[in-house]
């Protein structure tokens, strides 16, 4: 234990390799956050975080967002961009947008919008609805509304409607059909839109979201598509309303020679366009500014090699050569990263509340006389270290699955399979024990660290707070909040409180590699042991569905602030769902159902089965239950 430090730690979960200098392990042990990129010195212990957290009588699971990491964010990308255009004398502006399909959390986009104002930073919008929340929030008349995603006639109004109130909403069109649409209605309404098209890629992304990109993309007009819409607003005199090239090749690139190809593809069309006399004024590079999930700085599909600075040089050098080259005006640069600006704000803080672990079974193997052969010989290969280990798992394997027939036939007792069973874990925890160098590179041996890992049962539901873990694989930092400077003693993997098989972490990160499991440390009796699920803040915070009833965790919003005791203060509670309203959502009528349970109890109370006190103290716990949290309750 004494020769375990900081560093050791600092290797094992590598915080500060995925922690983008927002997270870190202090002096103590505990996670430390500092989510103000301009005050790097100043630091948040998550212990008094938790601390805090539990004197306002806050329940675990719960999400916590810093959201001076989401202004953090914001402020990095547009200064990178604006010293960028200024060292390469870049003649356009840039004026991103933030897609709210990544965290269309209320107070997430106010926080970006707040942020990113000095910037004329921008909101984009994929659906009617997202459409409606920007026509409401975007208030700056200098900055951008990208509109894509596919369109009916009310999306088409409720862009022109913007513009006729004074905003840069720009309709990308998608398909053609869209483009006659949308020239129809305005023809109508004599609204001028600001148009632009969206090109399919000949460039092809790589990894998870490579689809976005090439002829089979889902969205996006072909080169001859783009010629047509071009001519087609010639005829109708609205060519003028032109005004933005867009494309989007994926999510999360990784690679960052895939950003210069697109570049490269994407500015050259955008200056032919130009010099076909279409007035373009935009060009929206789309999404796809990764991170790096697991700190490795690679090109897998939980990472990215390159760096903020190294993107956006990329795009705008890019840029600016291919329209240098071809004699055309710098267009002003939009970008859509999402991932990037909200994925550190938010983690997911539970407890452990349970292990589930058939090697840590205590239970008297001792002899009896007239026991079985098969138990014998298990018991045999306790402490038989003198057995080559693979010699020895054979054996153990060999004795278990003879034992598994034999109860199955009925010459085994249920006590004799508890001895058995126990003393093949028993076993099988020597042999690991025991491994060197040389055996461990043997399959099976290799194995039995994951065959002996311990299952820490998490109080949250995956499906609700981490659903691309479960959807397409995706990584997400888990890691002890506390105790860090303390050697963890099992490895373990992560399940849920979920009674679905799916509900379980199925990799980690672990010395800059990936695991299927993690160590840890062992849970002290009577004692809380927290854990954190980092970078949740894109997509997972609005992805969660109902599975089993739970609902939406509790929030805790928190800020930075120099003269509060921690350094911080919580700035709003926001509760989770409560059973009711979950079951309300999956149309139940939670009055009928306490009206039932009354009922019922009430029946009991008059067969003389309860007592009147007692029948009511049963109603207000159901009644209670139902206004309470979904998720298991602990007051340590």
């Amino acid at each position: 234990m004494s020769n375990w430090t900081i560093e050791d730690a600092e290797e094992l979960y590598g915080v500060k390799r995925w922690g983008a200098g927002y997270f870190s392990i202090g002096e103590h042990g505990n996670i430390q956050i500092s989510p103000n990129h301009r005050k790097p010195d100043v630091f948040i212990d998550m212990q008094e975080v938790l601390d805090e957290m539990q004197a306002e009588g806050i329940q675990f699971p719960a999400v916590i967002r810093f959201h001076d990491i989401l202004r953090s964010q914001v402020e990095i990308l547009n200064e990178t961009f604006r010293e960028t255009i200024t060292n390469a004398e870049y003649e356009g502006e840039y004026v991103g947008v933030y897609p709210i399909k990544v965290n269309q959390m209320r107070e997430v986009v106010e926080e970006i919008l707040d942020a990113g104002e000095p910037y004329n930073y921008g909101l984009e919008a994929g659906s009617k609805p997202e459409l409606m929340a920007v026509l409401a929030y975007n208030d700056n008349s200098e900055a951008l509304t990208i509109l894509n995603g596919y369109k009916d006639e009310d999306y088409l109004t409720l862009a022109l409607l913007g513009r006729h109130i004074g905003r840069k909403m720009i309709v990308v069109v998608e398909k053609f059909s869209e483009l006659e649409m949308l020239v129809r209605l305005a023809k109508k309404l004599k609204i001028d839109p600001m148009i632009g098209l969206r090109s399919k890629m000949m460039v092809r992304s790589t990894g998870k979201w490579s689809s976005s990109s090439g002829d089979r993309a889902k969205f996006g007009l072909g080169i001859a598509e783009i010629v047509n819409a071009i001519e087609y607003l010639k005829e109708h005199d609205m060519l003028h309303c032109a005004k933005l090239l867009h494309f989007h090749i994926g999510s999360q690139l990784s690679d960052i020679r895939k950003v210069k190809e697109a570049v490269t593809e994407g500015a050259r069309l955008y200056a032919k366009l130009v010099q076909m006399g279409v007035p373009l004024e935009y060009l929206d590079i789309g999404g796809g500014l990764g991170i790096d999930y697991d700190g490795s700085s690679t090109t897998t599909d939980s990472s990215r090699n390159y760096s903020t600075e190294e993107y956006v040089a990329d795009v705008v050098y890019g840029v600016k050569q291919i329209c240098d080259l071809e004699d055309v005006k710098h267009p002003n640069l939009v970008s859509e990263s999402g991932r990037a600006i909200t994925a550190h704000h938010s983690l997911v803080v539970t407890n452990v509340v349970g292990e589930v672990n058939p090697a840590a079974t205590n239970y008297d193997v001792s002899p009896t006389e007239g026991e079985h052969v098969l138990v014998s010989n298990m018991r045999e290969l306790i402490g038989a270290n003198d057995l080559h280990p693979q010699e020895r798992f054979n054996d153990a394997a060999a004795y278990k699955q003879s034992a598994y027939e034999a109860f199955k036939l009925g010459i085994l007792s249920v006590l004799e399979m508890a001895k058995i069973d126990t003393m093949y874990w028993m076993t099988l925890t020597e042999i690991h024990s025991a491994l060197d160098d040389e055996t461990r590179q043997i399959q099976e041996l290799e194995e039995l660290e994951d065959t002996l890992a311990s299952q820490y049962l998490a109080n949250m539901s995956i499906f609700q707070s981490a659903a691309d873990t479960w959807a397409i694989g995706q990584l997400l930092p888990i890691v002890p909040l506390i105790r860090l400077n303390e050697k963890p003693q099992v490895r373990v993997s992560i399940a849920d409180i979920t009674c679905d098989s799916d509900g379980k972490i199925g990799k980690y990160i672990e010395n800059n590699h990936i695991s299927d499991n993690i160590p840890m440390h062992r849970l002290n009796k009577g004692e809380s042991y927290p854990i954190g699920m980092f970078l949740t803040g894109a997509y997972q915070d609005v992805m969660g569905d109902m599975h089993n009833l739970f609902g939406r965790l509790t929030e805790v919003h928190i800020f930075s602030h120099d003269d509060e005791p921690g350094a911080f203060y919580i700035e709003e509670i926001v509760p989770g769902h409560s059973a009711e309203k979950v079951l309300e959502t999956m149309q139940y009528n939670t009055d009928y159902m306490a009206k039932m349970v009354k009922k019922a109890i009430d029946k009991q109370i008059r067969k003389g089965h309860l007592a009147p006190r007692e029948g009511v103290r049963w109603t207000d716990f159901y009644e209670r239950c139902l206004s309470g949290s979904t998720y298991l309750r602990y007051d340590k």
